[in-house]
């Protein structure tokens, strides 16, 4: 991290990776969202609905890295101050809500038909993911509550770091509660209990959505650096005037 400590040379690494994250992103998208709607067959209960997993999984997963990104921006600001640290944090936590944002959204959307209700506050799963997304409302607040941009960065980071420990209750939740949701059917002992038809667009799907949040963080983050270079200009031309 310390070889990006220089945010020229941060920018000069982001504008070459950029345009082929770009082609790689979009090609995942059109492979992933070909497989998802016409490759892979209904599944054997749910119908049809079962596609919009294809959604919901990968911006679940996304939700949490990204928010585990966060967490480690904000101990390389608050403990070795990298001077990328803020603007990546800050560049980052819009797109992490984001994806919690769709995650819930989807998951609403697939649990009327599965489950017969929009939402269930007694399921551990729904709300530890929606105790994320106002982790990550709580850590954008932070970031703009100050005048002093680093006051702001500061107080956000420690909102984050002390968010980490929601991170294993989303993921365990249902190993640890009796909730309406599925226990893993990847990442398990055993193997992948999802046929292989069902679990190509799923990963193809889960690396469009990876390649999109490293395009829209390297956008995000060039154009905070450009904003900040633009306020360091205007105060050294106001102090001259």
């Amino acid at each position: 991290m310390q070889f990006l400590a220089n945010p020229a040379r941060f920018l000069r690494i982001a504008n070459a990776l950029l345009p082929w994250l770009s082609l790689i992103t979009l090609g995942l998208f059109a492979a992933g969202l070909y497989y998802a709607f016409f490759a892979s067959p209904p599944d054997y209960q749910q119908g049809d609905s079962v596609r919009i997993m294809y959604i919901h999984v990968p911006a679940a997963w996304m939700a949490l890295m990204t928010y585990a990104a966060l967490a480690v921006f904000a101990l390389l600001l608050l403990v070795w101050k990298h001077p990328l640290a803020e603007v990546l944090a800050k560049s980052a936590a819009p797109i992490g809500a984001g994806f919690t944002l769709i995650a819930l959204a989807t998951g609403s959307l697939w649990g009327k038909p599965t489950w017969g209700t929009w939402w269930a506050w007694g399921d551990a799963r729904l709300t530890s993911v929606l105790v994320l997304f106002f982790f990550y409302l709580g850590h954008m607040a932070l970031t703009h509550a100050f005048d002093d941009a680093t006051r702001g960065a500061r107080a956000a980071a420690v909102l984050a770091l002390v968010g980490v420990v929601n991170l294993p209750v989303v993921k365990f939740s249902v190993d640890w509660w009796s909730t309406l949701h599925q226990p893993a059917s990847i990442s398990r002992i055993g193997g992948s209990a999802i046929d292989p038809s069902m679990l190509t667009p799923l990963l193809l799907m889960a690396g469009a959505f990876l390649g999109y949040f490293l395009c829209l963080l390297i956008l995000r983050a060039r154009a905070e650096l450009a904003r900040r270079k633009l306020r360091s200009l205007q105060l050294l031309a106001a102090e001259r005037d």
